[in-house]
């Protein structure tokens, strides 16, 4: 199971690209809202998520996905629920994926020390000893990284290659005619 977080204020493509592409991939991923099952992305549209953050199972866990949108990762940061989650995935080896200012989760708790990373500019700051690359998207262990929403695709493919392999991710790409 793969889980993407959202919170009210969440930035809608970085979350439904990657979604996207993990359904069409047929790996199993459900949207968690966090605190509440109804969520607002940050430009005002609503989506009912499949599960709240007590229905979460963590160790049926693939991957963790985290979307940015300002407000939005203010409100998974400061969840203890979030907060959690994150360190049990990390110490069980699970894939965790953030793009935009979601990385800045990451960093804040150190987890991206040593670690090759990216994110929106202006949160590099954030990403305590991490190396800061000029790509787009970044893997780097069980961490997925990407700067912001024109990469979305991009990043939910490298989500897709690393849980169900390059030729479905190559698959997927060619068919949604991707550069």
């Amino acid at each position: 199971m793969v889980y993407l977080l959202l919170a009210n204020g969440f930035e809608i493509i970085e979350a439904m690209s990657p979604l996207d592409m993990l359904r069409r991939a047929g790996i199993e991923v459900k949207t968690v809202g966090i605190g509440g099952k109804t969520v607002e992305s940050s430009c005002g549209v609503k989506v009912e998520a499949d599960l709240t953050e007590n229905s979460v199972n963590a160790a049926s866990a693939k991957a963790l996905i985290i979307p940015g949108g300002m407000l939005g990762v203010k409100n998974l940061e400061e969840s203890e629920f979030v907060q959690n989650l994150v360190d049990e995935a990390v110490q069980s080896d699970i894939l965790v994926c953030a793009i935009c200012a979601g990385p800045s989760i990451l960093g804040n708790k150190g987890l991206l020390n040593g670690k090759t990373a990216v994110c929106y500019p202006g949160f590099e700051h954030c990403l305590k000893g991490a190396e800061i690359s000029d790509d787009f998207v970044v893997s780097d262990g069980n961490f997925i990284t990407a700067k912001g929403a024109g990469v979305s695709v991009e990043f939910g493919l490298e989500i897709v290659r690393r849980i169900a392999g390059e030729e479905e991710a190559v698959r997927i790409k060619h068919s949604i005619q991707c550069r």
